[in-house]
């Protein structure tokens, strides 16, 4: 029996067809049979509609076209709260957003325990913030974020374990009250800042007057006691020249004594009588006649204060020991230290200054000082006197 060529022609393009048909349908099945699963992932297998595993990283082989993958995300996601409305304990409204994030700890628990564990997250987290929200006063919903989101975060810990769902954190992103109860807190805090200013300012106005003051009194004090050291200086340069003046005054008495004594002597001499009185001995006279001659008186008194012959109550009453000691006194005084003049003002404005005086005891150490120098003035007032008789 002969085949014809067109016959052996159709035959060959069947072949080739039921090839082509099986290498496909070959291509398809492979491609059914691999699954690839991320490194970031697991993925739940069900055959025929059961649970048969979770497929870990890597290439897995599955039934062809009878298997069913659902893949899970193992990192930490972020799920966005919407804001929400509540009425706080206090009876203000308030509007509040927060951000969950969780992470899948058991893929196989989030399978089959809940439909769509993200958006179950994220109504669960709703209902919470108002529930935490409603149970705190207006003050502290603005004032304790990290009590709320502790609250929301345990609240959401219970329900969430048994999804398999682990809530690492949550964060509430913003609290804000209503547009009149915000209008009060700026009127509020407004009038708290104007106080806090008023009081700030009236302590500074205190702090300065109390510096003046002090300041003040440390200068007061300072020039009564440089008026006060001046006044004895004045009064003991005035005491000095008193004594000077009634040291010459005596000398050129006693010089016109011994001029008169010598006239007398000079007329004694021209006169023819023999019997002679003379108004004081005559070695007096003699002597004094000596000291005429020579100038001494005059030249003692011009020398210097320390050829004066004052006895030691003198010399202690006018303070004539101690005015090499008072020169160098002065002298140091009218050497002035700037820095120290700085450091003790900045001493008297801050109210450190450990030596200041107190007005009252200067004055009683001035008033002190006053008597006893007017006790020894007429205690030697009375000496000299009782001297002279």
């Amino acid at each position: 029996m002969d085949i014809s060529p067109l016959q052996s022609i159709g035959g060959s393009s069947v072949f080739t067809a039921v090839a082509i048909l099986l290498l496909g349908l070959a291509v398809v099945i492979v491609y059914q049979m691999v699954e690839i699963v991320d490194a970031y992932e697991k993925k739940a297998l069900t055959v025929f509609g059961e649970y048969r595993g979770l497929l870990e990283p890597g290439i897995s082989f599955i039934p062809p076209f009878v298997s069913r993958t659902y893949a899970f995300d193992m990192r930490t996601q972020t799920i966005d709260v919407p804001r929400q409305e509540a009425i706080t304990r206090d009876n203000s409204p308030v509007t509040a957003d927060a951000v969950v994030y969780i992470r899948v700890m058991d893929a196989k628990r989030a399978f089959l325990e809940v439909d769509n564990y993200e958006r179950a997250v994220s109504n669960l987290a709703q209902t919470t913030l108002r529930a935490v929200l409603g149970d705190m006063e207006l003050d502290d919903t603005l004032n304790k974020r990290q009590e709320i989101n502790a609250r929301i975060r345990e609240e959401l810990d219970e329900p969430t374990d048994e999804w398999g769902i682990r809530v690492e954190s949550v964060e509430v992103r913003e609290v804000n009250p209503s547009q009149d109860v915000q209008q009060a807190m700026e009127q509020q805090t407004s009038a708290e800042r104007k106080r806090r200013a008023m009081i700030l300012e009236a302590q500074g106005e205190r702090q300065s007057a109390i510096e003046t003051a002090q300041g003040e009194k440390q200068s007061d004090i300072i020039r009564a006691q440089g008026k006060k050291q001046s006044q004895i200086l004045e009064a003991q340069g005035d005491a000095i020249s008193t004594v000077l003046r009634a040291k010459s005054a005596e000398s050129m008495g006693e010089r016109a004594i011994v001029e008169k004594g010598m006239e007398t002597l000079e007329a004694i001499g021209q006169n023819e009588s023999t019997t002679f009185v003379l108004p004081q001995e005559l070695t007096s006279l003699v002597g004094r006649y000596g000291k005429h001659l020579t100038g001494s008186d005059v030249e003692s008194a011009t020398e210097s204060l320390d050829s004066l012959d004052f006895d030691a109550e003198t010399r202690e009453l006018l303070g004539l020991d101690d005015i090499d000691e008072i020169l160098s006194q002065l002298d140091e005084e009218a050497d002035i230290d700037t820095e120290k003049l700085e450091e003790k003002a900045e001493e008297v404005m801050a109210g450190t200054d450990a030596g200041m005086q107190d007005a009252e005891s200067v004055i009683e150490e001035m008033d002190q000082e006053f008597e006893s120098a007017n006790d020894d003035t007429s205690g030697s007032s009375s000496e000299n006197g009782d001297e002279t008789k």
